[in-house]
């Protein structure tokens, strides 16, 4: 019974690790269209918008870990807004790079993925996004942004379990390319907010306080970032 146990782990982590083939052009080109759409319409994109608000809830997390605060707690709601509340120095380093994560957060991450997909892991990706959710999930302290953690993460499993390569692979290049182009766009939708005078507390606003850096140069840093692993992404995507 043990060495079947071990044999299992083994295999499941072969799975994990290893390697898939590269899909057809066709479904890398069509997967990218279909992001598309999803971002630039905008019933669409009010709906799919939650992911991008989990991976940006979850930068700001995860910098105000790794810069020593600590986190009280995360929460999203139905608005497709978010709140991330950590505990620390108001000032100084960490809570820079803290406020500065949430906008870049998306795009890395879409960065990261293509890098996986580039090299064929495309199984390590989906189970890579279900830790990261099972992580994200212990610090959601609201029942809308538990439900949502809790779909996304079971919608990543349910996936990489029970579907075909073909249609892994589809929903693989589909959630990067997502996560690529709808980074872009919360940038623009931000300065669009911050022209008209409703959004005082925004990262970029929390960012001039913090730095005395005008907010209008952080959201051109936030498009720089978020338009370079475009770019950078798309072409990793486009070549495999």
């Amino acid at each position: 019974m043990d060495m079947l146990d071990t044999a299992d782990l083994g295999e499941l982590w072969d799975r994990v690790t290893g390697t898939q083939p590269d899909p057809e052009r066709w479904l890398v080109l069509v997967t990218a269209a279909v992001a598309l759409l999803v971002v630039a319409q905008r019933t669409v994109w009010l709906l799919a918008r939650n992911t991008i608000t989990i991976a940006h809830e979850g930068g700001h997390g995860l910098v105000a870990l790794l810069t020593g605060r600590t986190l009280s707690g995360i929460r999203l709601h139905s608005d497709t807004s978010g709140l991330t509340v950590s505990r620390g120095k108001p000032t100084g380093l960490g809570m820079v790079l803290t406020s500065a994560a949430g906008y870049t957060a998306p795009s890395l991450l879409g960065l990261g993925g293509a890098a996986l997909l580039a090299s064929g892991r495309i199984t390590a990706l989906l189970w890579g996004a279900v830790a990261l959710l099972l992580a994200m999930l212990v610090m959601i302290r609201n029942a809308y942004g538990v439900l949502t953690v809790v779909l996304t993460g079971a919608t990543f499993l349910l996936v990489s379990w029970l579907t075909e390569p073909e249609v892994q692979a589809a929903f693989a290049y589909g959630v990067v390319w997502f996560l690529l182009l709808g980074g872009v766009r919360p940038v623009i939708e931000l300065q669009a907010k911050r022209r008209r005078g409703a959004a005082r507390d925004s990262d970029a606003d929390q960012l001039a306080r913090l730095t005395r850096v005008p907010g209008l140069v952080w959201v051109f840093f936030f498009l720089a970032v978020t338009v370079t692993c475009l770019v950078g992404g798309g072409s990793w995507l486009l070549e495999t």
